[in-house]
């Protein structure tokens, strides 16, 4: 299934909104995980790995 990319902006959007006291830790996990959070923190790891070979 196709999903759209992930906005950084948004994620952080969320955890803001955690922070606050806005939102509960199990809302804020649902919307980084469907927000595309896995994606982000698997391409920083490519892009760590790289930069040390």
């Amino acid at each position: 299934m196709d999903r759209p990319a992930p906005d950084p902006a948004k994620l952080l959007a969320h955890w803001m909104e955690w922070e606050k006291g806005e939102t509960t830790p199990g809302e804020l996990m649902k919307n980084l995980k469907n927000g595309g959070m896995r994606d982000i923190l698997e391409s920083m790891v490519g892009s760590a790995a790289g930069a040390t070979e």
